[in-house]
Formats: structure tokens, sequence, C-alpha cells
């Protein structure tokens, strides 16, 4: 059956292989702290539906426990290794079956293998915390290969990690007007495509949530990233399909095996 990419806004994607609902990163509000949800709708019930869920890393707009805590009962959950003691609210998950995980763990779920691999970002539960857990990306190996990359910024032997793959979710942008090394902007993340090489390519992480009060504080920040990341993809990337989602849109995955 078709592979197919869905998604929901943020950093919150479906990817539904071998009859496999991995959800990714879920966030399910309208508002997180300081950061209001600008545009698309809050991810409706079909988006809380799966199989597994991945957490990249500890940053509250990736591990939500709130948010988890709408999974259904007996879902798979995979988290950072540490995770669990970096953040009690995890504990709390007792319907979950949680696992933690560290760069190069393999999980099998049904027909597919998730494999965890590194990124570049800060591993701390901010803004408070001193306990780390390592950023995440993860492969989801089934009928095609998929990358979510969680936020990440370049790193050398990316290719070498991440391996050949047929998707990839990459961040393009932030949630606030400045972005730092440990993060992809549009040019970054099509210097990542380039060297991953997919097929097809998604943007995410942009034109969600943005800071509360901040609307005019450089607002090209929130609207422009998955329009400049088709643009300069097209030129450092050109054999790549970048599909530039609206928020629960969906696209299928061409697998050439």
């Amino acid at each position: 059956m078709p592979v197919e990419l869905t998604w929901w806004g943020h950093a919150t994607c479906t990817v539904e292989d071998s009859d496999v609902r991995v959800l990714t990163d879920p966030l399910f509000v309208r508002r997180l702290a300081h950061l209001r949800r600008r545009r698309g709708a809050v991810p409706p019930p079909e988006a809380w539906r799966a199989d597994v869920a991945l957490v990249s890393h500890l940053h509250a707009d990736h591990l939500h426990v709130p948010s988890l805590a709408r999974l259904a009962p007996g879902t798979r959950l995979l988290v950072p290794r540490g995770a669990r003691r970096a953040v009690p609210g995890l504990r709390r998950l007792g319907h979950l079956e949680l696992t933690e995980v560290a760069p190069g763990d393999e999980t099998t779920v049904g027909d597919l293998r998730v494999r965890a691999v590194p990124a570049r970002h800060d591993g701390r539960r901010l803004p408070v915390g001193r306990h780390r857990a390592p950023a995440l990306g993860y492969v989801v190996d089934g009928e095609a290969r998929t990358y979510f990359a969680g936020d990440t910024g370049l790193f050398d032997g990316m290719e070498k990690e991440v391996g050949p793959v047929d998707a990839a979710l990459l961040p393009v942008g932030g949630w606030g007007p400045y972005l730092g090394p440990e993060h992809l902007d549009a040019g970054r993340a099509a210097e990542a495509l380039a060297r991953l090489a997919p097929r097809t390519a998604v943007p995410v992480h942009y034109g969600t949530y943005w800071p509360i009060g901040m609307d005019a504080v450089r607002p090209h920040e929130f609207h422009t990233p998955g329009e400049e990341f088709v643009r300069l993809s097209a030129l450092r990337a050109p054999g790549v399909a970048v599909h530039r989602l609206g928020h629960g849109e969906s696209v299928r995955v061409e697998v050439a095996r």
C-alpha cells in the first residue's frame, strides 16, 4: 500500500507505512507558554491515532506531556534515553508503552523498523532542569525509508548516520524570530537535502507557533521559510520532489527499491 506523510503543524507529522501509523513530536494545543498557534487548526482527534509516537528531544514543544496523554492506551512511545528522569510527568503516562532509546537503537513496530539517529541540538529540558538526554532523529523503515529530523543543525557525517532514505521531514524554521546553529533554516535545510538526496521532502517546523505579542518582529521568519526552502532546494537538490504542505495536508511517497 502507498506510504503517506501528513503534516499537522510544527514538528507533528503522521507517517503511514506498512499498515502502521507513526506520529512525530505530538503537539495538540493552541497555546504553549508564550507561544500561540497562528496558523492551522489544532490537530483533530484523527491525528491522535498512532501505533507508535516518536519524541525527538525534551523541549516542551516536542515532548508535550498533555498531548502525549491523549494517545490511546497501548500506544508505543519512543523517547530519548534519560527522558523519564528529566521529565517526571512522563511517569504519569502509564497507559503508554514507553521505551527510551539512544542513537543506533532499533525498535520493531509491526512490519516497520524505527532507528534512532543523532541530531545536533540542545538535549536539556528547558527552561529548567540540569538533566540531559540526547536529541534524536528517527528513520522509519518499511515500504519506504522516511527520515524525521526532529530539531537539528547540520553536522558532520549526517548523510552517513541517516543513510539512504526515500523521504525526509526536515525542519526549516522555528517558533521565534532568531535561529541558532542547532536549527535548520531554509538554507541549511536545503544543504541537508543535498547531502541526503531523498526522492521526496516535506518542510516542517515553521509557520505554526509564534510568541505572543511579537507578530511584527521579523514576520518573514514565520511566513517565508517553506517557500524559501522550495526555492533553494530547486537550486541545491534539483532531483528531490519538495512538497510544501498546508496544515493537515498529505503526500504519497514514491518508492523505488
